[in-house]
């Protein structure tokens, strides 16, 4: 087996973001590869050699029923048990724009119990009723999950018609008390505000949230679309940052996985350690 960090990145009917998301993983130092969920439910096997699971954006089965709800209940009925160990066994999953929808449907978010039935959490329409496609800030609200620096502004773009995270106030209650709220939407100053800096009109702002371990994470923006400097539409004008901000999440990732393949200690959660530069730091409160 390779000695570098294996990503296996979820293919289905309708996902498109497959290739940029390998690409990546490769960037940071890993070595990425792709199954389809028909071969996954054949033979789990893949999942025992990868370090982290990714679930790509796209349309997967065209958005039919809902987005994410066919992947999300291949995922519950077809790949359940070996999800479940592959998550116990301290391993990485990340859902980025479609993915994030799947996690959520297949109960796996916000993950107060494992693919609870009815889940707790559900991403919806936009409340503009219309796709969105556009770049967004984010705030980086907790250190409990280590692929994002806590107190950081990040950019990204958005490309999504069901984006809204929605949920009942005792959960996003809870949410907020355990640290799962990792993103919200925020405008470039740091200070949480409506449309369009918030682009699908998300409950309390939310871009992302993980799982009470921080090692199940969902997110709508799409780090695979920010991978070089040059990929943000204002370089021009604010000059180029040493790392992409998408670029930097994949690097942690890639981090956190080699760290637990050894057996040292990765750096804690929210941890300056090994931190990529040129992000923006801000802890602006509204």
């Amino acid at each position: 087996m390779s000695d570098k960090v294996q990503v296996l990145v979820l293919r289905a009917a309708g996902i498109n973001c497959d290739r940029e998301t390998e690409e990546g993983f490769r960037m940071a130092g890993a070595e990425p590869f792709s199954v389809h969920v028909n071969r996954l439910k054949a033979d789990a096997s893949p999942l025992d050699h990868a370090d982290i699971l990714v679930i790509p954006g796209g349309f997967s089965y065209g958005d039919s029923i809902a987005a994410g709800t066919i992947l999300a209940s291949e995922l519950r009925h077809g790949l359940r048990e070996p999800l479940a160990r592959f998550v116990a066994g301290g391993k990485l999953v990340l859902g980025i724009c479609n993915g994030f929808q799947t996690l959520t449907k297949a109960g796996l978010l916000p993950g107060f119990e494992p693919f609870e039935d009815p889940p707790r959490a559900t991403v919806t329409f936009n409340e503009s009723d219309r796709y969105e496609d556009r770049w967004v800030a984010m705030r980086v609200e907790s250190g409990l999950c280590p692929l994002f620096p806590e107190g950081h502004i990040l950019e990204m773009p958005v490309g999504h018609g069901e984006g809204r995270f929605v949920a009942h106030r005792e959960v996003i209650e809870r949410l907020e008390a355990a640290g799962q709220i990792v993103l919200r939407y925020v405008d470039r100053e740091g200070k949480t505000t409506g449309y369009p800096w918030n682009p699908n009109g998300s409950v309390d702002h939310i871009a992302g949230i993980c799982d009470p371990t921080g090692r199940i994470v969902g997110l709508m923006p799409h780090p695979d679309r920010h991978l070089h400097p040059y990929n943000h539409p204002r370089w021009t004008r604010d000059g180029l940052q040493e790392t992409a901000d998408g670029l930097a999440v994949f690097s942690r990732a890639v981090r956190y996985a080699r760290e637990r393949r050894q057996g040292g200690t990765s750096p804690p959660p929210g941890s300056k350690e090994g931190e990529p530069t040129g992000l923006r730091k801000e802890r602006v409160r509204t």
